[in-house]
């Protein structure tokens, strides 16, 4: 199973995404900016990205910018989910060609909804990995 990769600055916020996907059996691989999601990007190949938009290094719209120019199109081509706080959050995922978004402060339920959507359900008796 190929991880979800949460790209996220807030530590407290990463360790709780990480652990309530964790639980729920996917594959989970973190970084603390876009400079480090990007190389984890290129390591880990996931599944999905969840991106939080402010952040230091390298935020969220440089991320995006760098992974869609990538040479490798099925890096580039791994679905965005934003994780944020900005109020204009449909319009920035839009714009940088996201699968969707997700408010701060996080809902699991609607987290494993998007997560799901895009990654399946690994608990479902039938699942396949990839």
């Amino acid at each position: 199973m190929r991880p979800i990769l949460i790209v996220e600055d807030n530590d407290d916020t990463r360790r709780a995404l990480a652990m309530l996907l964790n639980l729920e059996g996917y594959a989970v691989a973190t970084a603390e900016d876009g400079l480090a999601g990007l190389r984890a990007l290129l390591e880990q190949r996931p599944s999905l990205v969840l991106l939080d938009l402010t952040m230091p290094l390298m935020d969220g719209w440089e991320f995006r910018a760098e992974q869609r120019s990538l040479p490798d199109q099925s890096l580039a081509a791994i679905p965005v989910i934003l994780l944020t706080a900005l109020s204009d959050a449909g319009r920035h995922a839009r714009e940088l060609g996201a699968a969707g978004f997700i408010q701060k402060p996080v809902e699991f339920a609607a987290l494993l909804d998007a997560v799901r959507r895009y990654c399946g359900d690994p608990k479902a008796p039938d699942r396949v990995d990839s």
